[in-house]
């Protein structure tokens, strides 16, 4: 059985970050050991969330770890949010990372042209220094645009959206995954190894919900470590966090603050 860490936050409501990945890399029948970064009362698309920042413990289970002799097939590294946790972060990879596994880094620090609630530009200095480490690359427009230091707009061609995607990869990383690139009526993500892209695109609904960067990267590495190639990964990730918008936008008690995912599960492991 291949074992994850998700390094990432705790919104206690929200479905987002540990909330969502825990469940969905379960279902897939991967052990996912979890390293809470924060705590937050929900998650930042509220008003007056609280915040615990959970650094100091952070190292402490880091310690007991590499004294147990425990290992990772992946780790995982989403929201974190401070400098103070990206210092860990790299720390943790030091120790970590070996020659058999991969990092995956999905910053979650921006959409739709703006910042999240909590993070600045001055962070974006070690998120590059985290990127440099890792293998696989997620990030949505706004993101990828933001660290490459280009002008962010509403719509990027699919040229444009494969343009960034290599660029991505001066700031590291094997492989560069980019999401929320749109054609016609779809939406989608594509992929870039060094030497191929891949995409997939999937029916675009007019409504954005927060925590479906989370679901789609968590589908993603639950399809890589279940030996997926990257335009498979590619694949379930899209379609499955479609689905879960659907669901969502087709439910008139819908909530407006995250996705249906968990009725949505069953069509993932139908993916697999």
């Amino acid at each position: 059985m291949k074992r994850i860490v998700s390094i990432q936050d705790i919104s206690c409501i929200g479905k987002c970050s540990q909330t969502v990945a825990l469940p969905i890399l379960s279902s897939m029948g991967i052990e996912t050991a979890i390293l809470p970064t924060s705590v937050l009362s929900t998650h930042t698309a509220f008003n007056e969330f609280t915040f615990k920042n959970l650094t100091d413990e952070l190292y402490k289970i880091a310690e007991h770890w590499k004294k147990e002799k425990f290992q990772f097939d992946l780790i995982y590294i989403g929201y974190t949010g401070s400098e103070e946790i990206l210092n860990f972060v790299l720390d943790f990879i030091k120790q970590f990372k070996t020659d058999k596994n991969i990092v995956v880094f999905d910053p979650a620090m921006a959409d739709h042209g703006r910042m999240y609630a909590g993070i600045d530009k001055n962070i974006f200095s070690k998120i590059k220094e985290v990127a440099k480490k890792a293998d696989v690359i997620r990030l949505n427009l706004t993101e990828a645009t933001f660290l490459l230091d280009m002008k962010y707009k509403e719509n990027f061609t699919l040229e444009e959206g494969k343009d960034i995607a290599k660029r991505l990869q001066q700031l590291g990383g094997k492989i560069t995954v980019i999401t929320g690139i749109e054609k016609e009526n779809e939406i989608g993500a594509i992929g870039y190894d060094g030497n191929k892209f891949y995409s997939n695109f999937e029916t675009k609904y007019n409504k954005s919900y927060h925590g479906t960067g989370d679901i789609f990267t968590s589908a993603l590495v639950g399809s890589i470590l279940r030996e997926k190639n990257l335009e498979e990964s590619i694949k379930i990730a899209t379609k499955f966090t479609t689905e879960c918008v659907r669901t969502t936008y087709e439910d008139e008690n819908g909530i407006e603050y995250g996705v249906n995912f968990e009725l949505v599960i069953p069509y993932l492991l139908e993916l697999l």
